[in-house]
């Protein structure tokens, strides 16, 4: 199993960007899905989005066109471009190792927080 550590959050004002990363302690080339998820304040953790070792990626509706997710190997790392960033995208935003696809043996990071200011 990967240790995984984000970093990248930040406070920024409505309209503004950010990059987050996604460190891995191991290799990630082999690892089927690697995930964002985000929590705001009171509510449940939700989907944000994936990228696939094959090269698929797929977004939560209410940050497709806005963020990008990728994956480089040679660094471990998976990053969550993210523009045009709203209030409503404030929160702690976790990365997940899914070496498999489904569940098993999955991994999260401690996650890193983005607060967006109106």
């Amino acid at each position: 199993q990967v240790h995984l550590v984000e970093s990248g959050g930040a406070r920024v004002q409505t309209g503004g960007s950010l990059r987050l990363s996604c460190a891995a302690s191991g290799p990630i080339d082999n690892i089927a899905v690697m995930r964002w998820y985000r929590q705001a304040p009171g509510k449940e953790r939700e989907f944000v989005a994936f990228t696939m070792n094959g090269g698929s990626v797929n977004y939560a509706d209410a940050v497709k066109g806005r963020f990008t997710v990728s994956r480089d190997t040679a660094k471990r790392t998976v990053y969550l471009q993210m523009n045009d960033l709203k209030p409503e995208d404030t929160g702690v935003y976790y990365c997940n190792a899914d070496p498999w696809g489904w569940g098993k043996d999955e991994t999260w990071g401690q996650g890193t927080q983005v607060t967006v200011s109106s």
